[in-house]
């Protein structure tokens, strides 16, 4: 009876988390589909009538929006800007984040608490300073200088998160690597990394989809030729607010990159979270 109890308790969370799932992904299914459909036929009816009337399909919307060169460039802007946001914050916070974890340097705990405590600085503080300081050296509205701000803002938190990580391995795995003649940069890249893959994946998804999806700061430190896709659908919007056979697709390619990005990665995703979490 207990037996059959818990099976069927498993079933109704299965069947919870299915409808959940089938929820949280009917409206991204919703934007494809209104993706391939005209102007003319969005503006008569919602995208659920594709399923009595599928000759509204078509690809010819993707097709133009290749041919749209703002969005295009704004596409590969934003790939110029994510791309290496994430791999100097990864980077960066896994030298610092071993650093802080195992080796004993002067005021290690003191710059550590600085770290801590840059947490809870809003970006919004920094936007005008950093702007100002961006402008005198020439980094205002360029992809460097988004790229800049966003590592910047982004390696308290990753600090914080892998060091957390790296603390929890066992001492006696590192003391007995450096028994065997293991240089520090050599533990740290043969035992530490490969250790850490969890927190680190997780901390790599987690800056990407920030990245990414970003507007604000985008909005203050791109300038027209620099801008994210997220800008540039923006500025569409508000200059083509009808012009739904481009804003569609558009929409929709912004919003499946990270989306796909979570799913492939998202086990490692959670492990990382909660390994790297405080004891």
């Amino acid at each position: 009876m207990n037996a059959v109890r818990r099976g069927l308790g498993n079933g109704v969370v299965q069947a919870l988390l299915v409808v959940v799932g089938l929820v949280w992904l009917t409206p991204l299914a919703g934007l494809f589909l209104s993706s391939l459909r005209s102007a003319e036929d969005t503006a008569t009816g919602g995208w659920w009538t594709v399923f009595t009337s599928p000759g509204q399909l078509s690809f010819d919307n993707y097709s133009a929006l290749l041919g749209n060169a703002g969005i295009s460039q704004a596409f590969w802007n934003t790939v110029l800007i994510s791309v290496p946001a994430t791999v100097l914050v990864v980077v960066l916070a896994a030298l610092a984040g071993y650093a802080f974890a195992w080796l004993d340097f002067p005021g290690r705990e003191a710059i550590f608490l600085v770290v801590v405590a840059l947490l809870v600085v809003p970006v919004q503080i920094g936007l005008l300073p950093v702007a100002k300081l961006f402008g005198q050296l020439g980094l205002f509205g360029t992809i460097p200088g988004v790229v800049l701000f966003h590592v910047a803002y982004g390696l308290p938190f990753a600090v914080f998160l892998l060091r957390n990580y790296f603390a929890e391995m066992p001492k006696e795995m590192l003391e007995a690597a450096r028994m065997d003649g293991g240089s520090e940069w050599r533990i740290f890249t043969r035992l530490v990394l490969p250790v850490g893959r969890p927190a680190i994946a997780s901390l790599a998804i987690f800056q990407f989809l920030w990245v990414w999806n970003d507007m604000l700061v985008a909005l203050l430190f791109a300038d027209s030729a620099s801008q994210p896709l997220t800008v540039e659908l923006q500025s569409q919007i508000r200059q083509f607010g009808s012009n739904i056979d481009v804003l569609a697709p558009g929409a929709f390619v912004s919003l499946v990159v990270p989306v796909v990005v979570f799913f492939a990665f998202q086990r490692h995703f959670v492990q990382g979270m909660m390994a790297g979490s405080v004891k």
